[in-house]
């Protein structure tokens, strides 16, 4: 049986999603107990030249939904890049998810030959939808959930591999 471009995409999304969500929770539990500001997570960075945690957890999120409308055939949402607190963190992701969970397989499998083009301003990269997931989304997605992880294991919050990986 192959594996199809939904099953490759709007699960692992939803899943991922929610590992976020736990590992942010973890953190916010963390500068509770530890009487820590939590804009010093929110704002942390690996390194001075790389965005804070919540660009990162921005960056995950709008991936994951374009990926789903793109492949989808539907309109990306729109989010403003706001958010400065767990919670503010906590309902992208969840608004994310919600809107995620609404496209199905019917359309999305079939969209391995769909054109995609991403713009950045004056930059256009040009994918077929199978290289636009396999290629761009999610070592996309996985490098700003992975990021997210890091920061806030720099940061001293007690996450660990299953925390990111998610219970099996």
């Amino acid at each position: 049986m192959s594996l199809s471009m939904y099953q490759a995409s709007v699960p692992v999304f939803i899943r991922m999603l929610g590992n976020l969500s736990n590992i942010l929770d973890k953190a916010a539990a963390h500068a509770e107990a530890k009487k820590i500001d939590p804009t010093i997570f929110v704002n942390g960075r690996l390194s001075p030249d790389m965005f804070p945690l919540s660009r990162q957890v921005q960056i995950a999120t709008d991936v994951v939904k374009g990926c789903a409308a793109r492949l989808g055939g539907i309109e990306v949402p729109s989010y403003e890049d706001n958010e400065t607190t767990f919670a503010e963190l906590q309902a992208r992701i969840a608004k994310t998810k919600a809107f995620i969970e609404t496209v199905n397989a019917g359309q999305v499998d079939g969209s391995e030959e769909h054109p995609i083009t991403l713009k950045f301003g004056s930059k256009e990269l040009h994918f077929l939808g199978q290289a636009y997931l396999l290629d761009f989304v999610l070592p996309n997605f996985y490098f700003h959930v992975t990021t997210t992880y890091a920061i806030l294991r720099q940061l001293g919050v007690d996450v660990g591999k299953t925390d990111f990986t998610g219970v099996y």
